[in-house]
């Protein structure tokens, strides 16, 4: 019975402020900054817009860098990411002229990581994450040197090198990061990198992995080992490296791990709540549905209920809290109302929904409700509130409203449950509740009679009963059919 589904569970981010100051915060791009407002009149830069070796030891002086060639790549580093976020402008040498070099000035960017918004900020984080990102899915460099042809060429052939699909595995890596972060239930803190390794490489239905899969996991971790290195300054990862004590020698991989107080050693790795932005956005421009908690707080009633249909239970509710604390009680109670009528597949699902987000409205809801008193749609959800929030004066429904609202009730159930195994204990009562249940409910003005009648065919542990719910979903469509 389920309609479409969202990819992935809604994230719950940080403010568009926060986010912005741990932006501003985050190691590489502070000192592109700094590096951006140090620059001036006698910054000189190469061809590519790189800084001249000479100009190295002086920008890692100020970046307050070690006097070494580890301080002059760092910023080196930092430059390049000033110039590709924006944050300077350079001017390419003149051609022709020897020891020529182009200059640099501040960027349009610079003002706005102090004067913008955080929108603005957000904004050239993302260009920042881009460009780090491009730097992570390039070759290494030792691969590089030793790639070039006679012609002084890179032999990509020879590199092995695929730059789509480094780039496809380092996005199916933090996308699986992003599903274990955001998902329900799963567990708090970071995730060991031979597991996320792993769910990149190792099939689902396979059992014990052959050393083959084995060592295309260990060559993946320390692939993402080198990858997380240059994603962490940029503030999208938290990042515990491979412990270096692991390595047999110079360029050996490391052994698998031997128990669970070990694996620590080979890895942890966690996205930051900048880095759980940065990854839904770059998901959302690949056209991912990634919804977010509070996307829905502008939109009308019939948007909020199907859009958290299968959200799971803490973030409906918090979803839901967000939309009503931007209405007035009593207008949003009759919007979810009205948004709850319908006899289309997800309609059981909104009323559900429905019925749930009343429930936050309050006392404030009950003239909105005992409006909907006689309607055959949403008569029994009203009694039903009515009798929760402790009214006495709830009418009885009559006997065709009960058994609509029970179909209507496990119709929304099996859309948005599916079938789990606690489901047959409350088929089981339901029908032990009313005697000759199967006989009534076939009768049931509902669309979704059959549907239900035959799930609770397949679910009722009574041999019996089940026979009778199967024979009652061939009357119901054999109704429907008439």
């Amino acid at each position: 019975m389920s309609g479409d589904r969202p990819t992935l569970p809604p994230v719950r981010l940080h403010s568009d402020a926060e986010l912005a100051r741990e932006a501003l915060t985050s190691p590489l791009l502070a000192r592109a900054a700094r590096l951006a407002r140090w620059a001036g009149p006698a910054t000189r830069v190469g061809a590519g817009g790189e800084l001249v070796d000479e100009q190295l030891p002086e920008a890692a002086e100020h970046l307050g860098l070690a006097a070494d060639e580890d301080g002059a790549a760092e910023a080196s580093e930092a430059w390049r990411l000033a110039v590709d976020a924006g944050l300077v402008e350079v001017t390419d040498p003149d051609e022709g002229e020897e020891e020529a070099f182009g200059t640099a000035t501040a960027g349009e960017n610079l003002a706005l990581l102090t004067s913008g918004s955080p929108q603005d900020v957000l904004a050239i984080w993302l260009d920042a994450f881009d460009a780090v990102f491009a730097d992570a899915t390039a070759p290494v460099l030792d691969d590089l040197a030793g790639a070039i042809d006679d012609d002084g060429q890179i032999d990509f052939e020879a590199l092995e090198w695929d730059p789509e699909a480094e780039v496809d595995f380092l996005e199916g890596v933090l996308g699986n990061l992003y599903l274990l972060t955001v998902s329900e239930g799963a567990a708090e803190g970071p995730v060991p990198l031979p597991a996320l390794a792993a769910s990149m490489i190792v099939p689902d239905d396979m059992g014990e992995p052959t050393d083959d899969v084995l060592e295309q996991v260990s060559d993946a971790m320390m692939r993402l080992d080198d990858q997380f290195r240059v994603l962490e300054p940029i503030g999208l990862v938290a990042y515990q490296p491979v412990d270096e004590a692991l390595m047999a020698e110079e360029g050996a991989e490391p052994e698998p791990p031997v128990d669970d107080e070990d694996v620590t050693r080979y890895g942890m790795v966690g996205l930051t709540p900048l880095g759980l932005y940065g990854v839904r956005a770059r998901m959302l421009e690949a056209g991912v549905d990634a919804p977010a908690v509070g996307d829905l707080a502008d939109k009308g009633a019939e948007a909020l209920l199907d859009g958290i249909a299968y959200f799971p239970e803490s973030s409906a509710g918090a979803e839901t809290q967000m939309w009503l604390a931007r209405r007035e009680p009593a207008a949003a109670a009759r919007e979810l109302l009205a948004a709850a009528r319908g006899t289309d597949r997800g309609a059981p699902l909104r009323r559900l929904r429905s019925q749930q987000a009343l429930s936050l409205v309050g006392p404030e809801a009950e003239d909105a409700v005992r409006e909907v008193l006689d309607d055959a749609e949403l008569g029994g959800l009203a009694r039903v509130w009515l009798a929760e929030h402790g009214a006495s004066d709830v009418p009885p429904p009559p006997e065709s409203m009960i058994f609509w609202l029970a179909i209507d009730t496990i119709a929304a159930q099996l859309d948005a449950d599916g079938e789990p195994d606690e489901f047959q204990g409350l088929v089981a009562g339901l029908t032990g509740r009313h005697s000759g249940f199967f006989d009534a409910a076939w009768r049931v003005d509902h669309p979704a009679t059959a549907d239900v009648l035959e799930a609770m065919g397949r679910l009722h542990p009574d041999k019996k009963a089940a026979k009778e719910a199967r024979k009652a979903a061939f009357k119901a469509r054999s109704r429907r059919a008439g």
